[in-house]
Parts: structure tokens; sequence; C-alpha cells
């Protein structure tokens, strides 16, 4: 028996519909080598991928400690500035307070009400006499 073959022969289409299907078997082509790469190398580029994201947020971890430094010394140069003035305004409230007493004392001196050391130390004189009173008392 001979055998009998067969070759047919397919013509290249020509035109419109040449150019389309040429270039949809480009685009399956180009698909299809995508995923066989991504295979391939999908592994290492995902390794290379994690090793750019560590150096990325190591970056970010040293900016955000020296931003974190920076506000920090700013507060301290804040509070040591807020404590030196109110050292200073205490100071000048302190002698604020006592020029007002001094001044309240003295009206009060002018019309003829004793201050506080002027009846403590009457006070004091008339504990001296109440004990001296007491003991001529009971020597009679």
């Amino acid at each position: 028996m001979a055998k009998v073959s067969l070759k047919k022969t397919i013509k290249a289409p020509t035109g419109a519909i040449g150019e389309v299907r040429s270039y949809a078997r480009r685009i399956w082509l180009a698909g299809l080598g995508a995923y066989a790469r991504v295979g391939h190398e999908g592994a290492e580029y995902v390794r290379e991928l994690i090793k750019t994201g560590e150096a990325v947020e190591q970056q970010g971890k040293q900016r955000i400690d020296h931003e974190l430094d920076a506000a920090n010394n700013e507060i301290e140069s804040v509070k040591s500035t807020v404590t030196s003035v109110k050292g200073k305004v205490e100071v000048q409230l302190d002698k604020i307070e006592n020029a007002f007493d001094n001044r309240v004392a003295s009206a009060l001196n002018r019309i003829g009400i004793p201050s506080r050391h002027d009846v403590e130390t009457l006070s004091a004189k008339l504990d001296e006499l109440t004990a001296l009173l007491e003991r001529v008392a009971d020597k009679q």
C-alpha cells in the first residue's frame, strides 16, 4: 500500500485581516512570554521587591527618628525659655506684691488702723502683762 501524504499549504493572508492576525499573534506570544518569564523569574523579582521595601522602610524610620529628635530638641529649647521667663515673671510679681502690701499698710496706718505687726506686738505685751498679774495675784 502506498502512503499518501497530504500537504496542505496555507497561504499567509494578505491585507488588513493578515495584519490583524499577525498583530494578534504577537500579542498572544508577548503574553505567553511574560507568563513564562514571571514563572521563572518571579521568585527572584519578589525577593528584589522585598529588599527594596526593606531599604525604603529603613530610610523612613531614620527620617522619622531624625524629625523626632529635631522636634524634641525644639521642645526642650522652648521649655528652657518658658522656665526662664516664668522665673522672671515670679520675681516681678513678688516685687509688685510687696509694693502693694507696703502701700496698703501705709494707707491703713495713716487712717489709724494698726498693722499686723502692731497687733502682734501689742498681743505679746498683753501676754506679758497677764503673766505678771497672775504672779502678783498668786503672791497675795
